[in-house]
């Protein structure tokens, strides 16, 4: 336990990965909220919170084995996503004069780094003031990405029970880097034949980078007035989103939430407060029962923009010797 702080943090064996590594699990619990982090991939496997009569029950989308997460990797239920979250098109880029082709994994594009991404990776793990550290190292040209890349990211409860993710990372050559946590909520209570459709969504965003058939963005700002894609004001969340919406005021001094998500039936709200310019809605449409079925949780995933490398008009993801990169999200708990 860290003495520092009120949270209780535990650490106990998960298994052992294909590839023969040790995977462990973490769990955080202070103020209400109950975490659970693997080793395997960062994944968020568990978060339990109240309700507004008090009973917590689990509203993020988990498996309960390692075997479950190396059976359905395509969903990246609860993972650490990098180098590069969301979508890099036609797997290349180029920077500094030299095109550099990565491995395509979505038709000719990649996505979420690869077939191999850190979402994979068996993560190094210490216990950090009010949770976990994870560290991860990928070597130069690993799924065609240049610059040997160290990651640092934590894991921790703050006072009011919040989830707090702060990474770093440093290069020692040039690159792109886009990291994001791929957990998908529902905050009436996660299960197999639940849907989190209806729950009600807002959104600090009053555009989007609108996609082509590939789910490639344009290089264009749609705005989103008179659109489906306005949640400027809370709204019940339908089908049919996979989008990066362009966050008004992202991590300047006292921005409020990006985003909130409500469940009236449970009184759950969930806030997300964010450095990032962006954030991905998914409401993962395409799951098939194996083993959640559609729409089983809803995906804010924090980030800069998708295809970003090829896009000059978009904030940059260049990141270079000597210099840090450094995020924050945290998803804050609450009842109404």
């Amino acid at each position: 336990m860290d003495t520092s702080s009120s949270t209780v943090v535990r650490a106990e064996e998960f298994g052992t990965s294909a590839d023969g590594d040790a995977v462990h699990r973490w769990t955080l619990e202070r103020a209400g909220t109950r975490v659970r982090v693997l080793t395997y991939g960062g994944i968020v496997q568990s978060v339990e919170v109240p309700d507004r009569d008090g009973a917590r029950a689990e509203v993020v989308l988990g498996l309960p084995d390692l075997a479950g997460y190396e059976a359905f990797p395509g969903p990246y239920f609860g993972a650490l996503v990098g180098r590069y979250a969301n979508r890099i098109g036609r797997a290349r880029f180029e920077l500094d004069g030299r095109t550099h082709r990565l491995t395509p994994n979505e038709g000719r594009n990649q996505v979420h780094g690869g077939p191999r991404g850190f979402d994979k990776r068996v993560w190094r793990a210490r216990e950090a003031a009010g949770g976990v550290g994870l560290s991860l190292v990928s070597p130069d040209g690993e799924e065609g990405f240049p610059g040997r890349l160290t990651v640092f990211v934590t894991y921790t409860l703050d006072e009011d029970g919040a989830l707090r993710i702060g990474y770093r990372a440093e290069t020692d050559a040039p690159t792109v880097l886009n990291l994001t946590n791929h957990t998908y909520w529902n905050l009436a209570g996660a299960r197999a034949d639940g849907a989190a459709l209806g729950q009600e969504l807002r959104i600090a965003a009053g555009r989007i980078t609108p996609v082509d058939a590939e789910s490639l963005p344009t290089g264009e700002f749609l705005a989103v007035d008179g659109t489906r894609f306005d949640f400027r004001e809370p709204r019940p969340v339908g089908p049919g989103y996979d989008h990066n919406f362009v966050l008004d005021g992202a991590g300047a001094a006292g921005a409020g939430p990006a985003a909130e998500l409500y469940d009236p039936g449970s009184g759950r709200v969930l806030t997300v407060t964010t450095t990032e310019p962006g954030m991905q809605l998914y409401t993962a449409d395409h799951f098939d029962g194996r083993p959640f079925g559609p729409c089983a949780g809803i995906a804010l995933e924090t980030q800069h923009f998708p295809d970003s490398p090829n896009r000059p008009g978009f904030p940059s993801t260049v990141l270079r010797p000597g210099e840090e990169f450094v995020s924050t999200t945290v998803y804050g708990f609450g009842v109404r």
